[in-house]
């Protein structure tokens, strides 16, 4: 097929400007588009990229002249925001383009972090109990909210706005970081229950046939026993950061079966209860006495060959051009 994959990038570039796998892993540190880009062609697929930065009309003219069967949508932000994700899938819809990954409206939900954990309520699923701070009128009081509490953006990716302060212990200290996050990301705040225990990531592929991967988890190996694990923005991308505190991604520790058929049931659940299509991760939190909370859900997790999605895959058998054949796919 002719595929075009179809990335951010965060500059203006000439719509010929091509981008091959080494030029995007060295230069562009983009390591997912240079994998997918490698193990599309490797499959027999005529590929030919797209890098998006502000130009609307630029996919416009390079889908008419490429004309692809499919596009590999990798894009996440539009003028480097991200809250102009929905935007590009909606697009393609309204040009009847087929492309991989989450629609605009599961990506819509699966962002406003507050709606999501209220539909997943209604679908009896377990999420931290939570309020949120808007933008427009912070809150002053908390009033009986139970703590250690959580505090981070409603909106933001990747862990963006969450470090070690995130975690607050008494109404003060989270109206204070509620502040600084109106302030810093100019966005509503989501105050929720800090819910203790080993922190998962539950990969599911799929539409009408779902497929749920072995689940993998973060281990905390240098941090103490008795003190707080969480993935903050440093746990996930400081690689120093990582080495000092023996923070590392893996497969998931020893998991009671019926904890198993549990956390499985859960992320089919979530996946269309949040409409949620072609690739998609649940992270969860497991409590000692065993209950499973819901975090969060993300659409269009990333696909890097080392990342916990492909090595979920790969856990269940799936090497990676067959995680490609599998998200070619499942498009609609």
């Amino acid at each position: 097929m002719r595929v075009l994959v179809l990335f951010d990038i965060a500059r203006s570039v000439p719509i010929d400007e091509s981008f091959g796998p080494r030029i995007l892993r060295q230069r562009e540190d983009k390591p997912t588009e240079a994998d997918v880009i490698t193990g599309l062609r490797s499959l027999g697929h005529e590929v030919e990229t797209l890098a998006v930065f502000d130009d609307v009309l630029a996919i416009i003219e390079k889908v008419k002249a490429f004309q692809p069967d499919i596009v590999f949508n990798l894009s996440e932000s539009f003028h480097y925001d991200r809250a102009h994700e929905p935007n590009i899938p909606a697009m393609l819809n309204l040009m009847k383009v087929r492309y991989t990954g989450c629609g605009p409206e599961g990506l819509l939900l699966c962002k406003d972090k507050v709606l999501a954990k209220k539909i997943l309520a209604y679908h009896h699923v377990r999420v931290p109990r939570f309020i949120a701070s808007p933008l427009a009128h912070p809150l002053k009081s908390l009033k009986r909210f139970v703590y250690p509490a959580f505090v981070k953006p409603i909106g933001q990716e990747s862990s963006d706005g969450i470090s070690q302060a995130s975690l607050v212990r008494k109404e003060e200290e989270a109206l204070d970081r509620a502040r600084f996050i109106h302030d810093k990301f100019h966005c509503d705040a989501l105050i929720e229950e800090y819910i203790d225990g080993r922190e998962l990531y539950v990969s599911v592929i799929g539409n009408h046939r779902i497929t749920v991967f072995p689940a993998r988890e973060i281990f905390f190996e240098h941090m103490p026993d008795d003190g707080p694990k969480f993935a903050t923005f440093k746990a996930k991308w400081d690689n120093a950061y990582r080495e000092r505190w023996g923070i590392s991604n893996g497969m998931a520790g020893p998991l009671d079966e019926r904890v198993s058929k549990r956390l499985a049931s859960i992320a089919r659940t979530v996946y269309r209860a949040l409409k949620i299509r072609g690739p998609g991760r649940v992270d969860v939190r497991l409590a000692p006495d065993g209950e499973i909370v819901v975090i969060e859900a993300n659409p269009n997790p990333s696909l890097a060959k080392d990342d916990d999605f492909a090595q979920s895959a790969l856990a269940a058998g799936v090497a990676y051009d067959g995680l490609l054949r599998k998200i070619l796919d499942a498009v609609v």
